[in-house]
């Protein structure tokens, strides 16, 4: 099997699970609100649906992709939650549902039949096929989270994280980038433990500066889906420190990311009683 082939199975299981999660909910549960502020359970799955479109455009029309670069260009802090809003307007439940199954459905098919080298056209630098599935599979993944979290619901991790985590290590330059700090020329080393033990490790072992932990944490930080203090992904050096408070998986602005347990606690309890 080739590396594309294997990456899109594991998005397409990734997707399905999230498929299963939300295919049987009520009108209420598609309202309720996500830890995404602004956004509820159908915001998420528009999103998807939304930026899995793109990703067809991107890789069958790319002069077309190329006036949705602009539209992002004009308005970068607006534009995604604009395109969100926009489709949890026109659509209901069924029907926003039904358009992310087809999106991802024809997506799938074209990143199969993809001739060998081909580079898909992105918001920042073009990506081979492989990387593009990745990509999808990452934000499947973290927006899953956002609506799992909306549910009540604690998801199993599985071994497809480890796509996760490479892009979160391989993006880590980025993140400084985007915060407009020159990123250090050192390599780190990560070292983190999957969840059935194994380890998965980047960089080379004798670097100083090191970030450990589980697998899951690490995905969850490098997503910006939960705070820092409250997983357990640990630094040693203090570009390795700084990175762990800036990292972020996913291109565009820096994410304002999540407050820590305690704090939205606190939120959650002043909102219950109407309290600013």
């Amino acid at each position: 099997m080739s590396d594309v082939a294997a990456v899109v199975d594991d998005l397409r299981e990734e997707s399905g699970e999230l498929d299963a999660l939300v295919g049987g909910l009520g009108e209420e549960a598609w309202r309720r609100a996500t830890p995404a502020e602004g956004w509820t359970v159908a915001h998420q799955i528009a999103h998807l649906a939304w930026t899995d479109g793109v990703a067809l455009l991107a890789a069958t029309e790319p002069e077309r992709f190329g006036d949705e670069v602009a539209k992002a260009l004009a308005a970068p802090e607006a534009f995604v939650d604009e395109a969100a809003d926009a489709l949890v307007a026109a659509h209901a439940p069924r029907a926003l549902l039904a358009r992310w199954r087809e999106g991802r459905r024809q997506l799938d098919t074209v990143l199969r039949e993809a001739p060998a080298g081909t580079r898909i056209p992105w918001y920042g630098p073009p990506m081979s096929v492989a990387s593009m599935a990745t990509a999808r599979l990452m934000e499947t993944w973290a927006h899953g989270q956002d609506i799992a979290d909306a549910l009540g619901v604690t998801r199993a991790p599985t071994a497809r994280l480890r796509h996760v985590a490479r892009i979160g290590v391989r993006a880590r330059n980025y993140a400084y980038a985007v915060r407009g700090i020159e990123a250090p020329g050192e390599e780190f080393r990560v070292e983190l433990r999957s969840p059935d033990g194994d380890l998965i490790a980047y960089g080379p072992e004798g670097a100083a500066q090191r970030v450990t932990g589980p697998l899951l944490d690490f995905c969850l930080l490098v997503t910006q889906r939960a705070h820092r203090s409250d997983l357990a992904v640990t630094a040693e050096g203090s570009e390795a420190d700084r990175w762990l408070s800036i990292a972020q998986a996913f291109a565009g602005p820096p994410g304002p990311g999540r407050p820590p347990r305690a704090e939205q606690a606190v939120r959650a309890e002043r909102a219950v009683r109407g309290d600013r």
